[in-house]
Formats: structure tokens, C-alpha cells, sequence
């Protein structure tokens, strides 16, 4: 399931494109910049609270397919300029991390 599909079948509210068409592989819940580097796979949907520019890069450096702010969380005016740079897809949404992370296993069975 590429990334726009996912963002469609889940409402999720689009700040940033990037690549809509890219691969959804598994996903990756955390808050903790050093350990999303560590151990998000490629491809993978990352899923925080955190908004700050620091995320940008670490969805870069984990190659991650996009990113969701969940509980609501917008991001900082300093994230979305950097995301426009590094061509990073970010959605936001109401729900909680462990309800998104959930919805994202039953629509791609990982």
C-alpha cells in the first residue's frame, strides 16, 4: 500500500506530500529521536508527538515512508519549511499513537 493510499483510508490530515507513492513497509511508534534512528526500518510509517525540526532529519536518516503526528499535534513552522527540502510526507491526526498503529496493522497486515 503506497503512503497516499494509507493517508486516504486512515482521514489523515496532509501538512506535507512528499512521496505519496512510496511503499507503507511496517511502522514505527517512538518519541525518542536517537532511538527512531536506531530502529525504524525503511519504509516504515513513523508515528510521535514529536514536531520539532529535529523529526525531518530523522525521517530522513531512517528513510522512513512518512510521518504522523498523532493526538493532534501540529508541527512547528521550522519542521514544515524543512520538510519541503528533504521531500518528506507528514500527516497529522486526532487519534492516539496506539489507535493509528493499530488501524495501520489491520490495513497492511504488518
Amino acid at each position: 500500500m503506497t503512503v497516499r493510499m494509507l493517508a486516504e483510508k486512515l482521514d489523515l490530515e496532509c501538512i506535507s506530500n512528499g512521496d505519496g507513492n512510496r511503499e507503507v513497509t511496517g511502522c514505527y511508534v517512538g518519541d525518542l529521536l536517537s532511538r527512531v534512528m536506531g530502529s525504524a526500518k525503511e519504509g516504515n510509517v513513523w508515528i510521535t508527538i514529536m514536531s520539532n525540526v529535529n523529526v525531518a532529519a530523522v525521517a530522513s536518516l531512517a528513510d522512513v515512508s512518512c510521518i504522523i503526528l498523532a493526538e493532534g499535534v501540529k508541527p512547528d513552522a521550522d519542521l514544515e519549511a524543512k520538510l519541503e527540502i528533504v521531500d518528506a510526507a507528514l500527516y497529522t491526526t486526532p487519534m492516539a499513537s496506539y489507535e493509528i498503529a493499530w488501524k495501520i496493522h489491520e490495513l497492511i497486515g504488518v
